[in-house]
């Protein structure tokens, strides 16, 4: 019988990156079927991200160094590789097993163009289809299905027992960012909360809710404090900020109506569940390819970003404080585009 064909995928980080990547798994799979093992290569803390991902069969994962999972990858025998992130330590894995290798183009030099003097040299392409013609030497297209998240059973959240809300009659509020740069400002915050509930008050009963609109806030235990500064002055917020885990966190996104959410890792899962997204961005653009990716429902993704700044983009990632100490790409959002487009959302 012949031995399945072995493909190592890589991609360590972050965790809207990795779930980028899941329509690859996905293509793969249907492209070999069962004649194929796929093997994810991340860092450990992310490696919950694709814990229940059918379409993978191993993950191999490190903490510090990748010399933690040498001997193992080595053992295991691939026959190509797929690299997703394209870094040297991406290329010291391809050294080690000397195997064939497709490797995603990163556009750097495109990217350092638009940051430095903004000149757009970057293709009007979503990450996740440069991502897939990556694939092009297996004949892999596209089958626009969208980005896939699975959660544990033991990781779902039942939000109506744990935190006193209906199912699909909340709103999601991802507060957090790895980078300052990329944080909606939490002073903003509270006034779009309580405008929900206010005007949504008016509502209830065309929105078919059981109960007043809660905003649940969502972020890492980096967040508890900018949450704690918006629970303290809102009356309709629910703080998890800190409390759940990333698939815990993604069980409350799944079960939200709409999901207003800064450029993060929550964002792409939020639009793997196919939910209505309200994306807000500061000193990044959509124009890197990281906007929210919806093939199938376009119409669910509203973006939210200053277009009058000729400071932005000011980094492809982020920075810890305005470099220009007036952070306008954030303090001049319109919040009434944020509740006007968080309102039609909900009466859908």
């Amino acid at each position: 019988m012949q031995e399945k064909i072995k493909i190592l995928v890589i991609r360590f980080s972050s965790i809207g990156d990795i779930v980028l990547t899941t329509p690859v798994l996905r293509l793969l799979k249907k492209k070999f079927g069962n004649g194929v093992e796929i093997h994810y290569l991340t860092k450990k803390s992310y490696a919950p991200v694709l814990k229940v991902n059918p379409y993978i069969s191993k993950i191999h994962s490190f903490e510090k160094n990748l010399n933690e999972v040498k001997q193992e990858l080595k053992t295991a025998h691939f026959d190509h590789i797929v690299d997703l992130h394209k870094n040297v330590r991406s290329q010291t894995v391809i050294n080690w097993l000397k195997t064939p290798a497709l490797r995603f183009n990163k556009l750097n030099w495109e990217k350092w163009l638009l940051v430095n003097f903004k000149i757009d040299k970057l293709p009007n392409k979503h990450i996740v289809d440069r991502y897939i013609e990556t694939l092009a030497p297996f004949d892999i297209q596209n089958d626009n299905e969208g980005l896939d998240y699975f959660i544990p059973q033991e990781e779902k959240v039942d939000v109506e027992r744990e935190l006193g809300i209906q199912p699909n009659q909340y709103v999601a509020f991802v507060i957090g960012a790895a980078h300052q740069t990329k944080k909606y400002p939490k002073e903003k915050i509270p006034y779009i909360c309580e405008m929900l509930g206010e005007k949504t008050a008016m509502l209830i009963d065309a929105l078919n809710f059981k109960n007043p609109l809660k905003i649940v806030l969502i972020g890492g235990k980096e967040d508890q404090e900018d949450a704690l500064y918006i629970y303290n002055k809102t009356q309709n917020t629910i703080n998890t900020c800190g409390k759940y885990s990333v698939n815990q966190s993604a069980s409350i996104i799944e079960q939200a109506k709409v999901v207003i959410t800064n450029d993060t890792g929550m964002m792409h899962i939020a639009a793997a569940f196919q939910k209505p997204v309200i994306s807000i961005w500061g000193n990044t653009v959509p124009k890197f390819g990281m906007y929210p990716y919806e093939p199938k429902h376009p119409e669910n993704v509203v973006i939210i970003e200053n277009n009058h700044l000729n400071c932005r983009p000011c980094s492809k990632i982020g920075f810890s404080k305005c470099p220009k100490k007036h952070f306008k790409c954030m303090q001049w959002e319109n919040e009434r585009l944020i509740i006007e487009d968080t309102l039609r959302f909900l009466q859908k």
